[in-house]
């Protein structure tokens, strides 16, 4: 027999001597994983083949690529196509379009995407915000019959060309004017091609129980799966709602509607500065709202209910509260507090400054107002898929939420190794298998022959996230290897220039 080195490789890549975490939630062993070409074809125990790359596991955990079902990627992928943030923590795969606003047409985006090469794995959600905007605007009002056939032809088409499903962010504007039953109309054309609904709910603060039991209703009568996106509870005087919030979607599931929720792990959310502007101010657009600022009475009174958001929900009462990520009338004003920027604690100074800011085309904020009691209970549930809600940052520009560079690595060195909260069979489950699974990504998302080859190796003792809310621009530690599409694009710690990542499509997609 010929010595192992003489043979011809019987395999492309052999991930030899890890512990192999499947992603189905099941107890690790120690063993080996084979790849040829863009597929694993070998998972068991360990044992000596011919490979033309061998990467070491040893001492390391293996488990399947992660995937990022709330990405807001499309703000760096053709800019950074590295996605180095996303590779460091593990993710291949991310699915772009949450909290109803997405690129459209889907079709046309992931072509150009397929073109510039990338290192994840890309997907879309279609936005109702977005389909609502193209055809009504930005108008607080229902829609026609003929604007709902529209709409409805809309979400037909893009799911045809390989959206995922239908998200909503009935927060923002225009989501916030969209009636439920407009809602579920559309979620009912993407249910029956297959298609899931996410929804960032009306009201995560002191409503929240009422907006879960809306999301509830549209996957019901909707009849289709329906996820809380980003479930937390915002501001103090709210905390503790998600224990309510978690029994209705247990009641829910015993009647049979298949509700589910995705968390990031932080006690800060992150969103535009118009989050603390009542929405009756955004109609229309931004000249709309310049408009109405002009006048002493509206100004006013949108500065009066401002004051009231500040001191109950995202402000949770205190302007240290608020901190600029970044803001287009005034860069200087990143990593800065509303607090900061006021000079003190009157609150009708600091909703004149929001007012003003967002004449000036807005701020994106840091919002520390969650609970930490309340983003355990929600992981805690069996339920709870792990979603970054985070982009893909240009490294040193700004000063964004942690979030986009460390998620899946907080939630194993955080969550799992420090205080466990889950194990990290579980971690890994809720990373790959519950989110393929949920958004019908049929070909990933787990450790099995026949399944596309997306790989992580990282060290379950030291991985941890590094990025702080005061310095945000750090990587993730931990992670060895990445394998996305058969391809290594990190080895040893080091990133490769390889660009594998392909655009994948939703269940409804016609070539």
């Amino acid at each position: 027999m010929a010595p192992l080195a003489a043979q011809a490789p019987q395999y492309d890549i052999w991930i030899s001597g890890g512990r192999i975490v499947d992603g189905a939630g099941n107890p690790w062993y120690i063993g080996d994983v084979g790849i040829i070409g863009d597929t694993i074809v070998y998972v068991g125990p360990s044992k000596k083949v011919a490979a033309r790359q061998t990467l070491d596991a040893r001492g390391k955990t293996v488990t399947p690529g992660f995937i990022d079902t709330h990405s807001h990627g499309r703000r760096g992928i053709f800019e950074v196509p590295s996605a180095e943030n996303q590779i460091r923590q593990g993710v291949t795969t991310i699915i772009e379009g949450p909290d109803g606003s997405s690129p459209y047409p889907v079709g046309e985006y992931l072509t150009r995407f397929s073109k510039v090469p990338a290192t994840t794995n890309f997907g879309l959600m279609l936005g109702q915000g977005t389909v609502r905007e193209k055809v009504i605007g930005l108008k607080d009002r229902k829609a026609t019959p003929e604007e709902l056939d529209k709409m409805r032809e809309i979400v037909r088409q893009s799911m045809r060309e390989g959206a995922f499903g239908l998200s909503t962010g009935l927060f923002y504007v225009p989501g916030a004017f969209t009636p439920t039953d407009e809602v579920v109309a559309l979620a009912k054309v993407a249910g029956e091609m297959g298609g899931v609904y996410t929804s960032h709910m009306r009201d995560e603060a002191a409503k929240s129980v009422e907006s879960v039991k809306e999301l509830i209703r549209i996957g019901e009568e909707g009849h289709l799966p329906a996820q809380i996106t980003h479930h937390k509870i915002m501001g103090g005087k709210s905390w503790g709602q998600s224990v309510d919030t978690l029994r209705l979607v247990e009641e829910a599931r015993a009647r049979g509607v298949d509700i589910s929720i995705d968390q990031y792990p932080y006690t800060a959310s992150s969103t535009g500065l118009a989050a603390l502007v009542p929405k009756w101010a955004l109609e229309s657009g931004q000249k709309s709202f310049k408009e109405r600022a002009a006048s002493p009475e509206a100004r006013a009174r949108m500065k009066q209910d401002i004051v009231v958001n500040l001191k109950v929900d995202r402000g949770s009462g205190d302007l240290r509260n608020v901190v600029f990520a970044s803001c287009v009338g005034d860069r200087t004003l990143a990593g800065k507090s509303l607090r900061d920027l006021t000079g003190s604690d009157d609150f009708e100074k600091a909703a004149e400054h929001v007012v003003r800011l967002q004449e000036l085309g807005g701020c994106s904020c840091i919002y520390h107002a969650i609970s930490e009691e309340d983003v355990v209970r929600i992981m805690r549930y069996p339920g709870t898929m792990i979603a970054s809600d985070g982009g893909i940052p240009i490294f040193g520009e700004d000063v964004p939420h942690p979030r986009s560079y460390g998620t899946f690595a907080r939630v194993l060195g955080r969550y799992v190794r420090e205080k466990k909260v889950i194990t990290l069979e579980d971690a890994v489950r809720r990373m790959s298998s519950l989110p393929a699974g949920r958004f019908r990504i049929m070909d990933r998302g787990l450790l099995r022959p026949g399944m596309k080859a997306d790989v992580a190796v990282f060290d379950a003792n030291t991985v941890i996230d590094k990025s702080e809310f005061g310095n945000p621009h750090q990587y993730a530690e931990g992670f060895a290897h990445v394998v996305v599409n058969g391809t290594p694009v990190l080895v040893d710690g080091k990133m490769l220039p390889a660009r594998p990542g392909r655009a994948i499509y939703g269940p409804g997609y016609q070539k």
